[in-house]
C-alpha cells in the first residue's frame, strides 16, 4: 500500500484520488477551499458539461495543445468510460445537440457529489481548507509536503491545482510553483476559450449582437490558419460567443498583430448567389435608401457599419449606387475584417494554456520523469482543448492515468 496525496480537489484531483484508492492506496486529498469542485461548479453556466460523446479519434481533433501527448490517455479513459463511471455512480446523464453530456438534474453540484461519493466509498482521506505550500524532494525523490496546518510524508504525490483561469475558485497558479520548485519547465500561461478586445470603437453600436450561423476566418501573417462556423456575439468589449471562444484558443501564443480575423455574416451563398441576392433586392427597393434595402440581409444595427466599412453613405439611393459599390457591399459581407487588440483576462478564460512542459511528464502515468513520485494531471498541465466537455474530460483522463497506475 502506497501513501498518496492528491493536491487539488476539482475533477482531475477527485479522480486521480478515486483510481489511486479502489488500487488498494491509503488516499489524502487536500483541498485550499471548504469543499471540492468550485469550478466544476460554474462550468456550463452551472450545468456542467462533463464530456463529449465521442469517439477517441474525433475527441483528439479537438484538443488544441499536445493532442499526440493525451492519446493513451483518451483511450484507456475515452468519453464512453466516463459516462459509464458516472452512471455506475447513480448520476444519470443526457447527450444535448452537438453531443454534449450533461446531468439529466442540470446540477453542476450532482457530479461533484457522484465523484466526491466514489471516492469516500474507495476510502480517500479530505482534508478541506489546508492549502499546500511547498513539496520537498529529497535526492529526486518525493520527501513531505508542508501545509499552512502541518507538514506531512507521503510516498506519492499527484497535483491537480488547475491552472489560472477564474480565479475566484482558487485557482492561482499553485501547480507552477510546486512544478518550477522541482526542476521542471513552464510554458507561459495565456487565457484560453475566452473574448477578444477589438480595435476601434464600431463594436460599441453592436453590443448585444448575437450573429447565427456565421463563419469566423482566423488568418496569421495573412495566411488562413483556421475558421469556426456558429454563433457569436458582440460585447462592450469586442466580440465572444462559441466561435469566438475556439478562434482565442488558437491565437493566444501568436503575435496579435499579425492576426486576423474574418468574418463571413453569409456563409450559406456563394459570392455569385449573395450577388444575385443584393440585386434582387436593390430591384425590389429601387426607389428607397439603401440603408431599408439591407434589412432583409443584415441586422438593423450591423446596416450602417458596413456601409461605412465598403464606403457607401447611408441615405445613398439605390437606384445611384455603382457596380463597384455593389461589389465592394458583397466583399464587406463576406469578409467583415476585425482586429485583434488583446484577449480578456483570466478571470473570464474558461481554461488556461501553457504550463508544465509535457516533455517532462510520462503521458501513460502522468508522472514526472524529473522526479520519482510526482505527479501533474488535468488544467496544470500544458493541454487545452475546444469547448464543449473536453477540457474536463482531459481532466478525468489525466487523473485517471496517474491514480490508476499507482499499484498497492
Amino acid at each position: 500500500m502506497k501513501n498518496v496525496a492528491v493536491i487539488g480537489g476539482g475533477a482531475a484531483g477527485l479522480m486521480a484520488a478515486y483510481a489511486a484508492a479502489i488500487n488498494g492506496n491509503k488516499v489524502t486529498l487536500f483541498e485550499k477551499n471548504e469543499k471540492c469542485g468550485k469550478k466544476i461548479y460554474i462550468t456550463g453556466k452551472g450545468r456542467c458539461n462533463l464530456t463529449h460523446d465521442c469517439l477517441p479519434d474525433e475527441f483528439l481533433q479537438n484538443v488544441v495543445t499536445n493532442s499526440k501527448f493525451l492519446t493513451g490517455a483518451i483511450y484507456n479513459f475515452s468519453p464512453q468510460k466516463t459516462m459509464q463511471f458516472f452512471e455506475d455512480g447513480g448520476l444519470k446523464l443526457k447527450t444535448e445537440r452537438g453531443d454534449r453530456v450533461f446531468p439529466v438534474s442540470d446540477k453542476a453540484s450532482d457530479v461533484t457529489k457522484c465523484l466526491e461519493k466514489k471516492c469516500m466509498n474507495a476510502g480517500v482521506t479530505f482534508k478541506f481548507c489546508e492549502k499546500v505550500l511547498k513539496i520537498q524532494i529529497l535526492n529526486s525523490i518525493i520527501s513531505d509536503i508542508i501545509t499552512v496546518k502541518d507538514r506531512y510524508s507521503f510516498d506519492l504525490i499527484i497535483v491537480c491545482t488547475g491552472g489560472l483561469s477564474y480565479p475566484s475558485t482558487g485557482s492561482d497558479g499553485d501547480g507552477y510553483k510546486f512544478a518550477e520548485g522541482t526542476g521542471h519547465c513552464i510554458v507561459a500561461q495565456k487565457p484560453a476559450l475566452c473574448g477578444l478586445n477589438l480595435t476601434g470603437k464600431f463594436f460599441k453600436e453592436l453590443q448585444g449582437l448575437t450573429l447565427k450561423n456565421v463563419k469566423l476566418s482566423v488568418f496569421v501573417n495573412n495566411k488562413k490558419q483556421r475558421e469556426f462556423f456558429g454563433e457569436m456575439l458582440f460585447t462592450h468589449f469586442g466580440i465572444s460567443g462559441p466561435i469566438v471562444l475556439s478562434a482565442s484558443s488558437y491565437i493566444n501564443r501568436c503575435d496579435l498583430k499579425v492576426v486576423k480575423l474574418v468574418l463571413d455574416l453569409k456563409p450559406a451563398l456563394t459570392d455569385e448567389q449573395l450577388d444575385n441576392r443584393i440585386l434582387r433586392d436593390f430591384d425590389k427597393f429601387k426607389n428607397k435608401d439603401i440603408s431599408n434595402c439591407l434589412k432583409e440581409l443584415l441586422p438593423n444595427a450591423l446596416i450602417p457599419i458596413v456601409l461605412e466599412k465598403c464606403g457607401i453613405a447611408f441615405n445613398r439611393k439605390i437606384n445611384s449606387v455603382t457596380r463597384n459599390e455593389r461589389l465592394s457591399l458583397l466583399t464587406t459581407v463576406k469578409n467583415f475584417d476585425m482586429i485583434v487588440s488583446s484577449l480578456r483576462g483570466f478571470d473570464e478564460a474558461i481554461v488556461t494554456a501553457g504550463g508544465v512542459d509535457v516533455k517532462d511528464i510520462n503521458p501513460k502515468t502522468m508522472e514526472s520523469k524529473l522526479v520519482k513520485g510526482l505527479y501533474f494531471c488535468g488544467e496544470v498541465l500544458d493541454l487545452d482543448a475546444l469547448t464543449g466537455g473536453f477540457n474536463l474530460q482531459i481532466a478525468f483522463s489525466t487523473g485517471y492515468a496517474a491514480g490508476s497506475s499507482i499499484k498497492a
